[in-house]
């Protein structure tokens, strides 16, 4: 006979360790859910607080949707727009020689009629017309003929230096058509019918591309020189950004100072291309770079970190996270800025107590203590840690700037040209691209007339 009382109990124990079992099942679903939920938390934030130009280094052409104003990094200089209070205003002066001179004078009197054509007229007033008369091209011709000497010998007069083919475009049209490539990013297509337009020459796309090969060789030289004054310059600017070659990815380097400019194409985005467009390395140069590894390799330069790609990622972590660790850091760096606006070009070592209370301070922002799941944050913390001594060099080298923003005004170019032609169809037109590009910004630099330098170019022989 069964125990009642023993197979109640069994049962219970069953019931017990089924609802335990049942019980540690829901743990785990719960723990597998709750890291979900994480997980989507997480990506649904990215949405919530989306990067764009303002809060990271995403292009302004990548923005979905224009980013509120207010997080611009600029600050308000509490100055209205326009010109300021003691700015001299510039009108255009007339031209103290003009070209064509018309002199309109009365005949007869407007009152009584009577011929005024012998009564002497004093100027009264003078108005300038400033215009562009229709552009047609010269057609030179170079005859060379013979002439026989009494002793037998036949002389040819030879042809001019430069004078090498029946036919042949000249310096002029070379260079416009180079300066059109190079500055206004015009594409054949376009510039065909530009030059057909506005000069009456008729060129054919092979033509243009032929015109453009010749003026870059004949660049070649003066691109050399550039690279050799940026390798041995003290603080040297340098950023790469992405472009089509024949439909493949290759990589656009710049490397700059404040009067030079250096652009050139590699299929790579590391240590090989540098290697290879500076050889010999950059010298004892200040490197100053948006923390891409590939310069951190030339490990006897010192390094200058972009201020300017900090903040925005700054502003990136402060607006995702709600981060106090990413707003004393932007507050930090802003300080340092303005520090350096005060030392007018001398070094900070005339102010060695503030300096060294901005060091403090970023050791102690540095060493905070941060959220495991603010991982953008955990991770700019420890790359910044990682290059601790390339944060502030500005600080302490007057010729330093606390970004990198003249390499990126340099490199946009390069964006700028394929939005307008599309891509490179050959590496030799990216290299010819680079070639003339980087002559033109040091031209820029300088403030020196691109066509009329370029025109000086257009004159030399082809380099061999």
């Amino acid at each position: 006979m069964v125990n009642i009382n023993s197979w109640i109990l069994d049962k219970k124990d069953r019931q017990i360790q089924e609802l335990v079992n049942m019980n540690l099942k829901l743990m785990e679903r719960i723990q597998i859910l709750e890291k979900t939920i994480m997980d989507l938390e997480n990506r649904l934030s990215k949405y919530g607080n989306p990067k764009n130009s303002r809060n990271s280094s995403v292009p302004p052409s990548k923005d979905e949707n224009r980013p509120a104003k207010n997080q611009s990094l600029r600050e308000d200089s509490g100055k209205k727009t326009g010109g300021q209070p003691g700015h001299k205003g510039h009108t255009r002066e007339m031209n103290a020689h003009p070209d064509i001179i018309l002199d309109h004078k009365s005949d007869y009197c407007n009152c009584c009629g009577r011929d005024l054509s012998g009564i002497h007229a004093e100027l009264s007033s003078k108005r300038q017309v400033i215009d562009i008369p229709v552009v047609r091209p010269v057609c030179t011709e170079h005859r060379s003929y013979i002439k026989n000497c009494p002793c037998g010998s036949e002389n040819k007069a030879a042809y001019p230096t430069g004078v090498n083919s029946p036919l042949q475009y000249g310096s002029g049209l070379e260079s416009m058509v180079s300066y059109l490539h190079s500055r206004q990013y015009l594409p054949y297509q376009r510039m065909k019918e530009l030059l057909k337009d506005c000069f009456g020459i008729r060129l054919s796309e092979g033509s243009i591309d032929n015109i453009i090969q010749r003026f870059a060789q004949k660049a070649l030289p003066t691109y050399e020189l550039l690279k050799t004054a940026v390798g041995k310059s003290q603080v040297i600017g340098g950023d790469e950004t992405g472009a089509k070659v024949g439909g493949r990815k290759h990589w656009v380097w710049t490397y700059q100072t404040e009067s030079l400019t250096v652009l050139a194409m590699s299929a790579s985005r590391g240590l090989k291309a540098t290697r290879s467009h500076f050889p010999g390395g950059f010298g004892t140069a200040i490197l100053c770079h948006d923390a891409w590894r590939t310069y951190f390799n030339y490990r006897t330069n010192l390094h200058q970190l972009c201020t300017a790609h900090l903040l925005r990622e700054l502003n990136y972590i402060e607006e995702r996270y709600k981060s106090g660790w990413a707003k004393k850091l932007k507050k930090l760096l802003v300080e340092a800025i303005k520090l350096k606006k005060t030392l007018h070009g001398k070094p900070a070592a005339g102010q060695p107590g503030a300096v060294r209370g901005l060091e403090t301070k970023l050791d102690r922002i540095l060493e905070t203590t941060l959220d495991v799941r603010h991982k953008e944050a955990v991770s700019m913390q420890k790359r910044l840690l990682k290059y601790r001594q390339s944060i502030f060099t500005f600080l302490y080298h007057h010729k330093v700037p606390p970004d990198n923003n003249a390499s990126e005004r340099a490199i946009r170019n390069i964006k700028v040209k394929q939005k307008v032609s599309g891509q490179f169809k050959s590496g030799r037109g990216a290299d010819d691209f680079c070639v003339i590009r980087s002559v033109v910004d040091t031209l820029i630099k300088r403030s020196q007339n691109i066509l009329e330098n370029m025109d000086l170019i257009a004159r030399l022989e082809p380099a061999e």
